[in-house]
């Protein structure tokens, strides 16, 4: 599990690097994708699953998502057909492939060869839905106004 865990918190620090020298915006939101999925990684093997599994769902699936399709309409069609063809060589790739590479056969090692407790954990949907539409309100409509907000900003950006 110590070693699982440097080497998700190696793989996070290498994808960070990359998003902030990154040229290329969409290059850089698959670099924080992977950033984000080797933070869920730590979780897991810091004994939070729920918090990874949170962290993979929640950010590495929907929000970036989001961000990708705001960056791609913002994109305006500025891209040629050649421009895009070239973003699909490999040698492009060899990056975010050998890193999440790297992450799925340390989780396979560590699921196969560890006796990693899976059981469901005592927290259930109720419990997470009282705490976020009860002391945690203001902040969950906060953020889903700003990603709104976002969103909103974005499509009268793109329009022409």
């Amino acid at each position: 599990m110590i070693f699982l865990f440097y080497t998700a918190a190696i793989v996070a620090l290498i994808a960070t690097i990359a998003v902030i020298i990154s040229t290329n915006v969409v290059h850089a939101l698959v670099y924080l994708i992977i950033s984000l999925l080797s933070v869920a990684v730590i979780f897991f093997a810091l004994g939070a699953p729920f918090a990874a599994m949170l962290e993979a769902i929640v950010y590495a699936g929907a929000i970036m998502v989001l961000f990708l399709f705001v960056m791609m309409m913002l994109n305006l069609g500025q891209t040629t057909q050649d421009e895009e063809k070239e973003w699909m060589q490999p040698r492009l790739w060899i990056g975010p492939v050998t890193l999440v590479a790297l992450l799925l056969v340390q989780m396979t090692n560590v699921l196969l060869t560890q006796d990693v407790d899976l059981r469901p954990i005592e927290v259930g949907v109720l419990e997470i839905s009282v705490l976020l539409f009860g002391p945690w309100l203001l902040a969950v409509e906060l953020a889903s106004m700003l990603l709104l907000a976002g969103l909103v900003a974005a499509y009268h950006l793109a329009k022409k």
